[in-house]
């Protein structure tokens, strides 16, 4: 079947987290087997020259994408790329002890996000946010008689290719890379 123009995305099939370095290169994708959502919005900063009690002209600073993520559970990996800090392992099995640990002087870094939901067209729709960082909340929550839900918040920016985000439409679902 030929690719649609109209597109009903539903649901969400897979996130993953791709963190980079400071010259944007990508490192190893650290998947979210449990993502609830991948929320998103495009936003605009800009600022206004007032004189005279009208506004004389305005000047934008570029878009940024405002986005929000919910995961069942979380890997300390996945918590890794949008928090900084460092995993460690030690042990064998059956007493192996992975660690997350966190200095006053880890800051967070920046990682692509990508998300996929499934398309009734038989195809799928990804979306890509290719520069994000958490600079909101990181929050996390144990309660009685409830699964653990990470939510993270932040905003993302046009990366060295000058890329902010993509939406990208699939005849074939594709699994994302």
């Amino acid at each position: 079947m030929p690719l649609i123009d109209k597109v009903f995305p539903f649901g969400i099939r897979d996130v993953k987290l791709t963190p980079m370095n400071a010259s944007e290169t990508l490192g190893t994708a650290v998947d979210l087997p449990a993502a609830r959502t991948l929320s998103f919005s495009e936003t605009v900063e800009s600022e206004e020259l007032r004189g005279d009690d009208i506004v004389q002209a305005s000047h934008e600073n570029g878009p940024v994408i405002e986005w929000d993520l919910e995961e069942g559970g979380i890997s300390l990996a996945a918590y890794a790329v949008m928090a900084g800090g460092t995993v460690t392992s030690s042990g064998t099995t059956p007493n192996q002890v992975r660690t997350y640990s966190k200095l006053g002087t880890d800051a967070r870094g920046y990682f692509k996000a990508e998300g996929q939901a499934i398309s009734d067209s038989g195809g799928d729709l990804h979306g890509i946010i290719y520069k994000a960082k958490a600079d909101g909340n990181l929050e996390g929550s144990m309660e009685e008689g409830s699964f653990w839900i990470t939510a993270a918040s932040g905003k993302g920016y046009p990366n060295a290719s000058n890329k902010l985000y993509d939406f990208v439409q699939n005849e074939t679902a594709v699994a994302i890379s």
